[in-house]
């Protein structure tokens, strides 16, 4: 989860976090980096963000004319 925060929070590229563990003593290369983002985590963050979402024809915005 830890190389998933850093990839999001500081904009990093897979190989930069794949750098920051191997500096912490694991070796984890930049695909498994993508896997753990892409396969596992982003359906978990679609569906925290699934509830915020509105549907078509739920707000209606008006103005003056």
């Amino acid at each position: 989860m830890l190389t998933v925060r850093w990839y999001l929070r500081y904009a990093l590229s897979y190989r930069d976090v794949e750098e920051l563990l191997a500096e912490r003593g694991l070796t984890v290369d930049h695909v498994t980096v993508y896997r753990w983002w892409a396969q596992r985590f982003t359906p978990l963050l679609i569906d925290a963000a699934r509830p915020c979402r509105h549907s078509p024809g739920d707000r209606w915005c008006v103005d003056e004319t």
